[in-house]
């Protein structure tokens, strides 16, 4: 696919067909992802591949923790609720989201069950659980990093036909992945993407979530 088709045609996928990626082809997604650019060539980074009984036991169980109301425990340090703008942001997705699934704003069974779906990876056939070395910690230059190879990841995933929605959510509990997957204690959890072949039939797979116009984030210094 042309770049600019594949940047500017990519979206969020949270509707995933009943079908299984090809082990290869997932080894193919990671090697493209692989050549991001990381700090001084550091390449902090660690991929965990999830499918099949490992993967339903890792939903299952962050679901139950969440519906239980226990808290989040997360291997990276959170910012806590959005406030002003990028609330306006997450609001704005949130709304588009919603039309499209017919949630209305009262209809609390709706909105819970939506959020109940994040927590199951949107029932994902693939889970890819990104880490970092700890021992690189503290510090934002390996979360940046591992920002860069999931982005190629996305890309490249999507270069192929393939969806993919970056999931917090899908991590919450970042103990019991790391049980499951047998995660080793010197890695960080910091994120999953979960991937699949997009449902179009799925209304939420049609939404592209808006972006703000350059010139409000963009100064350019020392041009005529």
């Amino acid at each position: 696919m042309d770049f600019q088709e594949l940047v500017h045609s990519r979206r969020s996928t949270r509707g995933f067909k009943d079908k299984a990626i090809p082990k290869m082809v997932i080894a193919e997604i990671i090697e493209d992802a692989k050549r991001a650019p990381s700090s001084m060539n550091s390449q902090p980074w660690h991929v965990h591949v999830l499918a099949g009984g490992p993967l339903d036991e890792v939903r299952c169980r962050n679901m139950e923790e969440m519906v239980a109301g226990k808290p989040s425990k997360r291997d990276i340090f959170t910012h806590g609720p959005y406030e002003g703008a990028h609330r306006e942001r997450q609001v704005g997705v949130a709304k588009q989201l919603f039309a499209a699934m017919g949630i209305a704003r009262d209809d609390k069974a709706m909105r819970q069950d939506w959020v109940l779906r994040g927590f199951r990876q949107f029932d994902a056939p693939v889970s890819l659980v990104l880490t970092y070395d700890r021992v690189l910690d503290p510090g934002a230059t390996c979360h940046f990093d591992l920002g860069a190879l999931c982005y190629g990841i996305v890309l490249a995933a999507w270069d192929r036909g393939i969806g993919a929605v970056v999931n917090g959510q899908g991590i919450a509990r970042s103990d019991i992945v790391r049980e499951v997957a047998n995660i080793p204690e010197d890695e960080a959890i910091m994120t999953c993407v979960a991937l699949g072949y997009p449902d179009d039939s799925f209304p939420a797979n049609a939404v592209r979530s808006e972006r703000t116009p350059a010139e409000e984030f963009v100064r350019y210094v020392g041009f005529d």
